[in-house]
């Protein structure tokens, strides 16, 4: 129940696919909110970004160790009585539920969903990122949408990033989540 939550910190991942806006939409959610963005992608190893940047995409095993450092620095705000929210592809169903399990079931996920046009023309035009726009259909391929899972609120990314993170916080309140 909602209610049961109100008064935990909360743990908020922002998903999706590269390009969806989830550093964009995570830090203006942290604004409302009040509460820290870790950028999921800083606690990339260095082969994982390597491997990117070359094009090449990332496997299950490649995806763990980053899956379980977000895990341990979401546990660690939780255990502080702290809320966090952090910006992961969270791209299956596997990753999502490793990630609640650290967690320790407080965790939410908003969803950016997008059509593949507007997701390669946002990647295009963004500046001084490692992944590069070849490496979105592997993305798209990997990705199992999170329909419904529970604590999940899936936001449409054709808005401004003002708009996307004001439907996200709207949909968080509906699950028990506000400042």
């Amino acid at each position: 129940m909602p209610e049961e939550r109100l008064n935990e910190p909360h743990a908020i991942i922002v998903m999706g696919v590269s390009g969806c806006g989830k550093s964009s939409v995570g830090e203006r959610l942290a604004g409302a909110l009040h509460l820290p963005f870790v950028e999921g992608d800083a606690l990339h190893p260095a082969a994982n970004v390597e491997k990117m940047s070359k094009g090449i995409p990332l496997t299950d095993e490649d995806r763990m160790p980053w899956l379980d450092l977000i895990g341990e620095r979401m546990k660690a705000s939780l255990e502080k009585g702290e809320g966090i929210i952090v910006s992961c592809s969270a791209l299956k169903r596997l990753y999502r539920d490793r990630l609640r399990a650290a967690g320790g079931g407080n965790l939410f996920f908003v969803y950016l969903e997008g059509s593949k046009a507007l997701l390669t023309k946002r990647m295009g035009e963004r500046k001084g990122h490692f992944m590069p726009v070849s490496l979105l259909e592997s993305q798209l391929a990997t990705l199992e949408m999170p329909r419904g899972e529970q604590g999940v609120v899936t936001v449409d990314i054709g808005d401004t990033i003002e708009g996307i993170a004001a439907t996200a916080l709207k949909g968080l309140a509906t699950l028990g989540v506000t400042a």
